[in-house]
């Protein structure tokens, strides 16, 4: 059926889109995201897409790109730099076919520094920790960030040795104080007052809040050039640009949270998807399941909730499959939404059991009504924990053989009218129970986009939760193979010391010093660690 469809003649959207920056994603027939940019001038960069005598003269992969687009969708920002960042975030998030830039792990820089250090210095790092400390960034060009941090540390004085707390030791291979690039606090140059107080300035500036530095560094370069010292002059003003680069104000764009979009309207998406499944109530509350089984270990579930068209983040949970010891999608569909609503239904019976064990109602129908009744009069629920509402609406990822398993399930708990669909990733079909053909909504349809924001959030809540366990899998598995080792002992060593890459860098005599850890065997588990 959709080998017929005709390609949708893109060009009469181009005149709602604006001429602004912005980052721009294309979607194949299958609503897949197949390419990320971004744009100084989105409308016109877009364009360039849809004109045949420009798309004539591309190469084959440029073509291949702009016959496989049946449409599109941008979101606008402030600048060029927040669409790189925009862009780098959505291209790592969906990993399109057509994208080489940005699809590693590598992540844009920060600036970090630790108020609780004995002397705090700013270092890079491209990761964002809750650790206490606190983090400017990111910043979208690497090397303007660089000069402004080298910078910074010779006009405040700051140190950049890597030792928490620098001495004399260190002081004595040092040369900064010599060249006036360091206050020196290792040897009391400068007091502890005097040098947090160079480093609020610091962070100061990196909030922009002092730019007296930058117009003296103009006044300076505008001098240069009068006294024709052109060279200086050049580098001068090369600084300032990298000072503006860096210090440009920018929104930081968090990954897994979905980028805003002009476009999106998720009420009337709602609105559009409950007329499409005819169902009795809108769903303003849905629920989509997802499983992550890469390989026979860790099969993990995600289920991720949207209410009124947006992710209700509050209540994403995730789950490892029990009962499934192979890559069985079916069975652990079938555990997982066993586990969910078995565990509301007890909720449910625990919070208000006279109004629900004894209702002659359907299930369904019951829960709806002592949810709504709970919202109104919450002393009225007797359980101890917060009452969980059960979801207008089931989505489960996959076709006819997800949707059975999960269908069963619902059975053998009495949620007989309980609405589900299936969502086909192949050709996005809507599976649902008791029609043997699949609803096939178009793709520019409001509704199914909404059902793909949803199925893609619950695959990348899956997948996140799944690498976790692997990295943990990956460090904890080695010590199953060290001589001597047993199981308790390897519990004792990761509770005390956290993880194996941290035992590498301690000495037998510290890995000792754990209960039950005897001087021989921490020095033959440092020498087995450092030959695996």
């Amino acid at each position: 059926m959709s080998a017929t469809r005709v390609k949708p003649d893109l060009n009469a959207r181009l005149h709602d889109v604006p001429h602004v920056p912005g980052v721009y994603l294309m979607r194949d027939r299958f609503g897949k995201i197949i390419y990320v940019g971004k744009a100084k001038d989105l409308r016109r960069r877009l364009s360039n897409y849809f004109q045949p005598a420009r798309s004539g003269l591309a190469d084959l992969k440029t073509r291949a790109l702009i016959n496989s687009i049946w449409d599109f969708e941008y979101h606008t920002v402030r600048n060029e730099h927040e669409s790189l960042l925009l862009e780098g975030k959505l291209i790592k998030e969906y990993r399109p076919k057509y994208n080489i830039a940005f699809r590693d792990d590598k992540r844009f820089l920060l600036l970090k520094i630790h108020p609780d250090e004995p002397w705090p210095r700013f270092h890079l790092t491209r990761t964002r920790k809750e650790d206490g400390a606190r983090y400017f960034g990111p910043f979208a060009h690497s090397g303007s960030l660089r000069t402004t941090l080298h910078w910074m540390q010779m006009q405040f004085g700051l140190r950049s040795c890597r030792p928490v707390a620098p001495g004399e030791n260190d002081y004595r291979h040092c040369h900064n104080d010599v060249i006036k690039n360091c206050t020196a606090p290792c040897i009391g140059r400068i007091s502890h007052a005097d040098y947090m107080q160079k480093v609020q300035e610091a962070c100061a500036f990196l909030d922009g809040k002092f730019r007296d530095h930058l117009k003296e560094i103009e006044a300076e370069m505008q001098q240069a050039a009068a006294d024709l010292d052109f060279e200086r002059a050049a580098e001068l003003r090369d600084m300032l640009l990298d000072f503006q680069r860096t210090l440009k104000p920018v929104r930081r764009f968090t990954r897994s949270r979905g980028a805003p979009s002009d476009q999106i309207k998720p009420l009337e998406d709602v609105q559009e998807l409950g007329r499409m499944l005819e169902l009795t109530h809108m769903p303003s509350v849905m629920e989509c399941f997802d499983i992550s089984n890469i390989s026979s270990n860790h099969i993990v579930a995600s289920m991720v909730r949207f209410r009124d068209g947006v992710p209700d983040t509050a209540n994403y949970r995730r789950y490892r499959i029990k009962t499934v010891k192979s890559q069985n999608d079916f069975a652990s569909m079938a555990e997982v939404v066993r586990r969910r609503y078995s565990r509301i239904l007890l909720e449910s019976a625990a919070a208000a059991p006279d109004r629900f064990e004894h209702s002659q109602e359907d299930a369904p129908d019951a829960l709806r009504r002592l949810a709504g009744h709970l919202e109104e009069h919450p002393e009225d629920n007797r359980s101890k924990t917060p009452y969980v509402r059960m979801p207008d609406l089931i989505i489960v990822d996959g076709g006819k053989g997800q949707l059975s398993s999960a269908c069963e399930e619902l059975q053998r708990l009495g949620l007989h009218s309980q609405p589900i669909i299936g969502l086909a990733k192949e050709r996005e079909e809507v599976y649902v129970p008791d029609q043997a053909e699949p609803i096939v909504m178009p793709h520019t349809m409001g509704a199914l986009k909404l059902l793909q924001r949803i199925r893609d959030e619950a695959h990348r809540w899956a997948n996140g939760y799944h690498q976790l366990l692997m990295k943990r899998r990956v460090a904890e598995s080695i010590l199953d193979d060290c001589p001597g080792i047993s199981p308790a002992k390897k519990k004792l060593l990761l509770t005390e010391f956290g993880s194996v890459a941290r035992l590498r860098r301690l000495t037998p005599e510290s890995i000792s010093q754990v209960r039950g850890i005897s001087l021989k065997l921490a020095t033959e588990l440092k020498a087995w660690l450092e030959t695996h």
